[in-house]
C-alpha cells in the first residue's frame, strides 16, 4: 500500500515592517508624526495607556457605584454622579507648559469631526461654544475661582448625541501640567459643587436630576472633560455602552496629540 507523500508547507514571506499604529493613524497623524511620539514617549506606552483606559473608563460604569446626591443637594445645574481623574501621562511633557505651545485652540481644531465612532457607538455633533473667560463655562464660584488660579485662558465645549444619549466633551486651556494635575485630582470631591455648563441644544441634553459619569484627563498643560448620560436620565442599562461612549468623544483629544507632534524634538536622523 503506497502513502502519498505529506506536502510541505510553503514559508510565507516575511513582510517588510512599517512603522504603523492603527489608532494613530485613525488620529491623522502620518508614519514620520508616529516615529515622533516614539522619541516623545514611548508608542508601546501610549498602546498600553489606551488598554488601560479602556480598562478603567468600564470599572466606572460596572463596579464603581457613586453614593448618588440627595435630593436637597440637586439644584437647576446637572452634574455628574460619578466622577474620575487622572493626572497628565509623560507623553505630553512638550506642552507641560503653555508657553511650549502658544497657538490658541480654535473650535476647527477640536472640533473638526463632526461624527464620532467608536465600536457601535455613533455620535453627530450637535452644539459648539468657545469661551475666552473660562468661568462663563462652568457653574460653582470654587471652580471658578480654581480655573483662574491655573492661568486657564480658553474653554471649549462641543455635545454630541446619537439620539439615546448624550456625551459632552470639554478642553480647558491651562497654565502648566501642575495645574492640570491639580484640576483633575480636585474635581473628585468637588465635582458636585461646581461642574461645566451643559451647551444648550434642543437634541442633546442632560434631564435635571438624571443619573450621569464624567471623567478628567490631564494633558500637558490641558484638561478633557468628558461627561456621558443617557438623555431620559436613566442609569446606564444592558444595551448602554458607556465604555465605548467615553472613548468615542475623546475622539476631539486629537488636536492635543497634533500639539504633541509639533512641540516635541525632531526624530533621530
Amino acid at each position: 500500500m503506497m502513502t502519498t507523500p505529506a506536502r510541505k508547507r510553503r514559508r510565507t514571506p516575511a513582510k517588510t515592517q512599517t512603522w504603523s499604529i492603527p489608532q494613530l493613524e485613525e488620529w491623522g497623524l502620518s508614519q514620520g508624526q508616529q516615529r515622533l511620539l516614539a522619541v516623545v514617549g514611548s508608542v508601546a506606552g501610549v498602546l498600553v495607556a489606551a488598554v488601560v483606559l479602556t480598562f478603567v473608563i468600564g470599572s466606572m460604569s460596572s463596579d464603581f457605584v457613586p453614593e448618588r446626591a440627595t435630593a436637597a443637594a440637586i439644584s437647576t445645574q446637572p452634574r455628574p454622579d460619578a466622577y474620575k481623574g487622572w493626572v497628565s501621562p509623560k507623553l505630553f511633557a512638550p506642552i507641560a507648559l503653555s508657553k511650549a505651545d502658544p497657538a490658541p485652540l480654535t473650535l476647527k481644531d477640536v472640533f473638526a469631526e463632526k461624527v464620532l465612532k467608536e465600536g457601535r457607538t455613533t455620535l453627530k455633533l450637535a452644539a459648539t461654544k468657545m469661551d475666552a473667560d473660562c468661568s462663563a463655562a462652568v457653574w460653582g464660584q470654587g471652580l471658578a475661582d480654581q480655573l483662574a488660579q491655573a492661568g486657564c485662558t480658553q474653554a471649549a465645549r462641543g455635545v454630541y448625541t446619537d439620539g439615546r444619549h448624550v456625551a459632552q466633551y470639554t478642553l480647558l486651556n491651562l497654565r502648566d501640567t501642575a495645574s492640570a494635575d491639580g484640576l483633575v485630582q480636585s474635581l473628585t470631591t468637588t465635582h458636585r459643587g461646581g461642574w461645566t455648563h451643559l451647551l444648550a441644544s434642543g437634541r442633546a441634553r442632560f434631564p435635571i436630576g438624571g443619573y450621569t459619569e464624567a471623567s478628567g484627563h490631564a494633558m500637558g498643560h490641558y484638561v478633557g472633560l468628558v461627561w456621558i448620560g443617557r438623555a431620559d436620565g436613566a442609569e446606564p442599562g444592558a444595551k448602554d455602552d458607556f465604555v465605548s461612549l467615553s472613548l468615542a468623544v475623546r475622539g476631539a483629544e486629537k488636536a492635543v496629540f497634533r500639539r504633541v507632534v509639533a512641540a516635541g524634538p525632531a526624530p533621530a536622523p
